[in-house]
């Protein structure tokens, strides 16, 4: 059974011109005189007679069913539609030098600590892994940074795209780049996502030292951040003390690998994270990392709503030709089998 509904029932009104209908179908434009009305009132009443007015009843009839039709009868069906409302991530990637240590994956000193943060990168953005199902509904950007800070990727939901620039980060070569500019990388993420209009905001910043370069304090890129609601969770990665490094052996000329005193500002880390509402992750190998991020993943999730609305199936148009069929009927009728005379 249809649970049946009118847009506009105050078209109803016009099925009182049903019987106005009726009244003039009736009417004959003509008349016969009859000396007196015995005669005809004794004639027998055949079927053509008792259906004479037929057709002012189907004309009477059409336009109620017409009446109904522009009242739009129609009924609901119910839908659900699920409402995605995303994160705006930005990646805050440390590629300084010291991102050049071999100490995140015990067994193999072949691979630096930059290296492994792109594989948990592209995990955590594409799923897989401990890192979680994935960030498909999430703009995310991508800023590294050393001496000087430098946006590599808009906050973009293109994440192929944004993997393959994370994969293209290089350490610095270069003496004069070097350095760890935390509250450069920080601010320059922080303007990239306070221009979004996603109302939940975050920064994953990841550094492995001390703020040494830049003319901005991580301090106040922290403020800056919580002045615009936008949440930092820091990991500093690494090992404390002595991490190996590659070096060439100036006897030999191999590269060789070298301990070299680490250092990692958790202080102000956690102060960044305590402004900002978010939190402080140490990572000491590639396991904790990824575990870091699964972490973050739980926290930071899209909000998914289900929103019900309507649709509707009409039914106006059986009506309309129901109406017009019942006109047309009328219309042969009253000029072939029901003919009235004169």
């Amino acid at each position: 059974m249809f649970d049946w509904e009118l847009r506009d029932p105050w078209f109803l009104l016009a099925c009182f011109l049903a019987p106005l209908a009726y009244f003039v179908s009736t009417r004959s434009s003509s008349w016969v005189q009859f000396s007196s009305l015995m005669v005809p009132d004794q004639a027998p009443r055949t079927l053509r007679g008792r259906l004479t007015k037929l057709p002012a009843v189907l004309t009477a009839v059409a336009v109620a069913l017409l009446a109904i039709a522009l009242a739009g009868p129609r009924t609901p069906n119910a839908e659900t539609q699920i409402y995605r409302e995303g994160i705006a991530i930005m990646m805050v990637v440390d590629r300084s030098s010291s991102m050049d240590a071999r100490d995140l994956v015990r067994d193999d000193r072949s691979v630096n600590r930059l290296t492994v943060v792109q594989e948990v990168f592209q995990r955590f953005v594409l799923g897989g892994g401990h890192s979680g199902r994935g960030r498909p509904d999430d703009m995310i950007g991508l800023v590294a940074f050393a001496g000087y800070a430098d946006s590599l990727c808009p906050l973009t939901l293109d994440h192929g795209n944004l993997v393959s620039m994370a994969t293209d980060i290089e350490i610095v070569r270069e003496r004069s780049e070097d350095g760890t500019a935390i509250g450069e990388g920080l601010a320059l993420a922080v303007e990239r996502l306070r221009r979004n209009r996603s109302k939940s905001k975050i920064a994953i910043l990841l550094t492995d030292g001390v703020s040494n370069r830049g003319d901005i304090q991580p301090r106040q890129a922290a403020e800056l951040a919580a002045d615009h609601d936008i949440k930092v969770y820091c990991i500093g990665a690494g090992t404390s003390g002595l991490a190996p490094f590659p070096a060439d052996d100036p006897f030999t000329g191999r590269r060789v690998l070298v301990k070299q005193r680490v250092e990692i500002d958790e202080e102000t880390l956690q102060e960044i994270a305590r402004k900002t509402g978010g939190r402080y992750f140490r990572a000491n190998d590639a396991d904790a990392l990824e575990d870091i991020y699964a972490v973050i993943d739980r926290l930071e999730r899209t909000k998914i709503t289900e929103v019900r609305y309507l649709e509707y199936t009409e039914h106006y148009a059986a009506f309309v030709t129901a109406a017009f069929g019942l006109v047309a009927f009328a219309s042969i009728a009253s000029r072939s089998a029901l003919r009235r005379l004169p």
